[in-house]
């Protein structure tokens, strides 16, 4: 499971949301460049970077420096917020996003995603906000779909979901715990990964996620931010927590090997391919030892 750490940033300033809510905004650091490099210094394996001004405006004036701030770390960043069309996503991956994360546009306009994932393919993870009924809703929660997770889930990875990343309408991170019963089905639906993107109460938290488990997959990420800097624990802290749960696959994570040995088994002919690729992702997720 890889540590996520989130960076929210509004009019140029990383801030806070309380409760999901930018007129709650809280400011954190005037400098969202330095914040991040905070987090990777401190064990974040990526970041997820969200665009409040362009999702909750549509103003994209912090789109140059989150562009500086993919450039200042050396963790894939991963970027959301106001990415609503063709033109947006060419733009962040063109800025060195290592992917977009796109929440009301893959709910409302499937057609779309399906184009945008041919053309850029592993590189649009869908959102998910979740109500306690399992409905999704959009457009920062004003809005329900009449669409639950079990079918959004099977929709947007027949559509060529890179991944997806899991988080609670309405949910107070820091003191309710995570939908347990949300981030299971979806690991039990889907191939991609699957990152629980709505943080954590404490490390017993953390390590319940690192137990979900549904045949033979587990969650592929965690998504830190508030927790820490309102001092429920560390990074190092939760990042010694991941390991000492989970182990290490080196530079691998079996999630994202797992996807590649699903597109791998769709584009070769033939049972000895899949057996071969099988074998593969083994040796790989042993860290190269030779299965017994």
């Amino acid at each position: 499971m890889e540590l996520y750490a989130r960076v929210n940033i509004l009019d140029g300033r990383a801030v806070r949301l309380p409760h999901g809510d930018v007129s709650d905004a809280i400011a954190l650091d005037a400098d969202p460049i330095n914040r991040a490099r905070g987090w990777v210094e401190k064990g974040a394996d990526r970041l997820h970077i969200v665009d409040l001004d362009a999702a909750a405006y549509g103003d994209y004036k912090n789109r140059d420096l989150i562009g500086e701030i993919i450039k200042a770390v050396d963790v894939p960043v991963q970027v959301g917020g106001g990415i609503r069309s063709e033109a947006e996503v060419s733009r962040v991956l063109g800025m060195g996003a290592w992917r977009v994360a796109i929440g009301t546009l893959a709910m409302i306009d499937q057609v779309l995603f399906w184009e945008l994932n041919r053309k850029y393919p592993l590189k649009i993870v869908v959102s998910l906000d979740v109500a306690p009924d399992l409905e999704i809703a959009i457009k920062g929660w004003t809005e329900r779909t009449g669409e639950y997770l079990e079918e959004a889930l099977i929709n947007l990875s027949s559509g060529g979901a890179a991944g997806f990343m899991i988080s609670e309408v309405g949910r107070d991170a820091l003191e309710e715990p995570p939908n347990i019963e949300a981030l299971q089905l979806a690991v039990s639906i889907v191939d991609e990964p699957v990152v629980a993107a709505g943080g954590v109460r404490d490390l017993a938290d953390i390590a319940r996620l690192t137990q979900i488990e549904e045949n033979g997959k587990k969650l592929a990420g965690l998504v830190v931010g508030r927790e820490i800097t309102a001092g429920r624990f560390t990074m190092e802290e939760a990042a010694a927590s991941l390991t000492a749960s989970l182990g290490s696959f080196g530079p691998w994570m079996r999630a994202d090997l797992e996807v590649a040995l699903t597109k791998y088994r769709n584009c070769e002919e033939g049972p000895a391919h899949a057996d071969c690729a099988a074998a593969f992702v083994t040796w790989l997720a042993n860290g190269g030892a030779e299965i017994a």
